[in-house]
């Protein structure tokens, strides 16, 4: 794909407030109407990258450029995007209809025209009928919709999204996830979106950046970050792992403290310390002597479609999800088959923690 066929590429960005550098060489591309969603947490500059492209802040050092055009030199509002935030920024005094057909005013296109994109976008976000309420009438997630619907209306090339879900309840938030998801694929306008609620990146991502302190640390799909994280702080913010020190004792041969493991890992060097990360439900409990390691159950916790439960081995105490019911104090052995056992470059100190 030739650099001009993105949609948006930022070219070595860094950004700092004063002495402190929020962002680091930041290389990233978005095409054309992929959903794309900057993960992590609180204050790890995701927001920022946003406001970089919006034309909201300026890069300490890189360019963005937008169709292969750098496009630093031009203000927000000539810039074919639009924002939504998690705060709606609608106008009370104003009713809904006026709401989205705000921007089409300020560009003073015909009446008719404006009439007829504004009851198409109110059967876009399943409002019909709403266009004479008022804001205040509204729920959280009616508002949101009116938003989405304001920004969508000026035709933008791109749609940026930071955290427009926070407010709403858990129930209207799963909802609105689907909503978002069929709306962008309907229109086919690319949407760059910002949270740092895991289930929210996998449920609407076509791609997921997972950033921590200013640095990307993985792209990919939802499957591929999921089923291969590329560190222990990506396999720790996206799900749930057991994540424990190892040694590369060799090609596919990784120590850990309750024994050796076959795993399809390769090319470390020779003792090699190492990280070891594996899924939860890929923690298999069977009856004592049956598995790898021998264990005693020390908790159980219902999560509904399944069992959490704690297994204490020797050295370490392994989360397995499962659906069978086991009592606190039950002896299980546990086995773990080599291809879900995922062997990393050891974490940084800084990455221990999420």
């Amino acid at each position: 794909m030739k650099v001009n066929e993105y949609l948006i590429n930022l070219c070595g960005v860094h950004k700092s407030f004063g002495q402190s550098e929020v962002l680091t060489d930041i290389k990233l591309y978005i095409r054309r109407n992929e959903f794309l969603t900057l993960l992590g947490p609180s204050g790890c500059g995701k927001s920022t990258i946003l406001r970089i492209i919006g034309g909201f802040e300026q890069p300490t050092k890189g360019d963005v450029l937008f169709l292969g055009q750098s496009i630093l030199d031009i203000p927000p509002y000539k810039r074919k995007i639009n924002t939504v935030f998690q705060k709606y920024a609608l106008f009370t005094n104003m009713n809904v209809a006026e709401n989205i057909a705000f921007g089409l005013k300020i560009k003073k296109e015909p009446t008719a025209s404006i009439n007829q994109k504004v009851e198409e976008m109110l059967r876009l976000v399943n409002l019909s009928g709403y266009g004479m309420r008022t804001i205040r009438s509204l729920s959280g997630g009616q508002q949101q919709r009116v938003a989405i619907a304001r920004a969508l209306i000026n035709q933008p090339q791109l749609l940026l999204l930071d955290e427009p879900l926070g407010a709403l309840d858990f129930k209207l938030r799963m909802e609105m996830q689907l909503e978002l998801k069929k709306i962008q694929q309907k229109l086919g306008i690319t949407f760059l979106y910002v949270t740092h609620d895991q289930e929210e990146a996998m449920t609407m991502s076509d791609t997921i950046v997972v950033m921590n302190e200013g640095e990307i640390l993985q792209i990919g799909t939802p499957l591929d970050i999921y089923n291969e994280p590329k560190n222990a702080f990506v396999a720790n913010f996206i799900g749930e792992s057991n994540i424990m020190d190892g040694i590369m004792r060799e090609d596919y041969q990784v120590q850990i403290a309750d024994g050796m493991l076959k795993c399809v890992d390769g090319g470390f060097a020779k003792d090699e310390a190492v990280d070891v990360v594996v899924r939860p439900e890929d923690v298999i409990l069977l009856k004592p002597g049956q598995g790898q390691f021998a264990g005693k159950v020390k908790e159980i916790i219902f999560r509904g479609a399944n069992y959490e439960v704690l297994v204490e081995t020797a050295s370490f105490v392994w989360k397995s999800h499962c659906t069978a019911k086991y009592e606190h104090g039950d002896q299980v052995s546990i086995m773990i088959a080599p291809d879900l056992i995922h062997v990393m470059k050891r974490r940084r100190d800084s990455d221990q923690d999420t």
